[in-house]
């Protein structure tokens, strides 16, 4: 029985150790490479923490192959890591030092300087001074004080409050999603993947440990190609890249820049997309030049360890449709609430809530605002049995499949009426000039607002919406841009289009 992910690691290092592991922008790594440096890494760690386990510690993370190396070195002295983008803001990274108390900072040296001023700091670690050998007996003991449950990573994402919250993941969870996606999609280690995702947000999980897992070789794609859409699939190509695993944001970058009429990947054969809703138009480009390749939408929050509802594109759908979620991923239920948390009938709309081995232990020393939402499932008052609740409203459509909705705190009432801000989106992201749209509600002065980019002017898209949505769901402020911003997480920066919005209104 496997209990920890670095099972993975030491397996395909001695199945395949000549074999490219990573590859970035200007190295690359073979298995048995990464097992070594990750090991002496970990050694070091093991040394400077007088071998103490489960511990917080915090990896500065980049798009290289040392990022990789951290996370496993850590992993190797017992403890966990925290990856953290090295382009965070100076408060962000002094409230989530606060919340975690880690007892380590691994870093580059080029980025100590996001410390300066910062009192009562751990000790830091710079990574490109490794000096130590790995101390295989040292390491076993460590391990040996090891079981599945305690944590492999902590996340932090943006509380609702403004404060970031870090949510903790043990390793059967991640050891279960990644041999959930390996006996659903058959992976081998002919597979090549090419990582979008930054290693600091939860959807490179899936990249990291499915190339472990499998012995597939993992290329970290530069975020600069992202740019340039010839280059970028001329990149797929020359690296053979045969799945993604990517933003559902760089998937519509695609299809909206009309490459494939250019270039096609051609090695291609698994597209698997995750983050916000897909609308299908912006699928349709791919299916249409890509038509053998599967598509796969995956839906979950963080604290669902990536993943717990997948749906696998196998119908057609108009340009105006969003594509469901799905359903369950295995050894996870998913259960429909009301505002009362009570189970919704039918195809009524409720919050998504699941159970499951992939429900995360909680957020780090935070147990008042983990029991807000993880808690004990009302359908079951026997034994303990965790619920998470996402916040998302969905309902079953009627093939049986989960439908993203909206947020939770997406409901508004308006004029009388309770309105759902994500149909409002999906009727605009149906228009076929639109590219994307925000929609949002100024309580103050009680009014729907909408921005969005795309060719279409603002006097036709209200024409259109107005077929589509009954009058008192009309935006009453409708706003073109040229481009949104993009968060780190490759999602529309919703925050900061309120925001301006705000300033704008004052």
């Amino acid at each position: 029985m496997q209990i920890n992910v670095l099972e993975y690691l030491e397996q395909a290092a001695y199945k395949y150790p000549d074999k490219v592991a990573l590859k970035d922008e200007t190295q690359e790594i073979t298995f048995f490479g990464l097992e070594l440096e990750a090991k002496a890494l970990g050694t070091m760690i093991t040394d400077k923490t007088s071998g103490s386990v489960r511990n917080p510690v915090i990896v500065f993370v980049d798009r290289t192959c040392s990022t990789i190396v951290a996370f496993m070195g850590v992993l190797y002295s017992g403890n966990y890591y925290v990856p953290i983008d090295n382009q965070t803001p100076p408060q962000r990274l002094r409230t989530i030092i606060s919340t975690l108390k880690p007892r380590l900072i691994l870093c580059g040296a080029k980025d100590i300087r996001a410390f300066e001023g910062m009192a009562d700091l751990p000790e830091i670690l710079k990574t490109d001074e490794i000096q130590n050998k790995a101390d295989n007996e040292k390491l076993q003991v460590v391990r040996s004080r090891l079981i599945d449950t305690d944590p492999v990573y902590t996340i932090f994402t943006s509380g609702s409050t403004g404060t970031p919250k870090g949510i903790v993941v043990p390793h059967r969870n991640v050891m279960d999603l990644a041999e959930w996606l390996d006996d659903t999609f058959g992976f081998t280690n002919e597979d090549v993947i090419g990582n979008q995702t930054p290693f600091y947000f939860d959807a490179s999980v899936k990249d990291i440990y499915l190339c472990l897992k499998k012995g597939i070789t993992l290329c970290i794609i530069p975020k600069k190609l992202f740019m340039f859409p010839v280059k970028l699939v001329e990149y797929l190509n020359v690296n053979r890249i045969t799945a993604i695993l990517w933003a559902t944001s760089a998937i519509t970058l695609l299809s909206n820049s009309q490459i494939f009429k250019k270039v096609l990947p051609e090695h291609l054969n698994k597209v698997f997309f995750a983050g916000e809703a897909m609308f299908a138009k912006h699928l349709n480009g791919w299916r249409k030049y890509l038509p053998e390749a599967e598509y796969i939408n995956l839906y979950g929050p963080t604290e669902a360890t990536v993943d717990c509802t997948y749906y696998i594109v196998n119908r057609e759908f108009g340009d105006e449709e969003v594509i469901p979620i799905g359903n369950a991923c295995r050894n996870m239920e998913v259960i429909l609430l009301d505002e009362d948390r009570r189970p919704v009938d039918g195809n009524r709309p409720g919050e998504l809530c699941v159970r499951g081995t992939g429900v995360a232990l909680g957020y780090i020393n935070s147990p008042e605002l983990s029991a807000e939402v993880f808690i004990q499932n009302p359908l079951n008052t026997a034994y303990r049995d965790i619920l998470y609740c996402t916040g998302d409203i969905v309902r079953y459509n009627e093939c049986g499949e989960l439908v993203f909705l909206s947020r939770k705190d997406g409901q508004v009432k308006h004029m009388g009426n309770r309105i759902e801000l994500g149909e409002i989106e999906a009727a605009v992201n149906g228009v076929n000039q639109v590219q994307a749209c925000v929609c949002f509600y100024d309580h103050e002065a009680a009014k729907i607002i909408l921005f969005y980019t795309g060719s279409v002017d603002k006097t036709e898209l209200v024409i259109k919406l107005s077929q589509r949505l009954p009058k008192y769901m009309l935006p009453n402020v409708i706003e073109q841009f040229e481009a949104f911003p993009y968060n780190a997480n490759g999602k529309i920066d919703r925050r900061k289009l309120s925001e301006k919005y705000a300033n704008e209104k004052n």
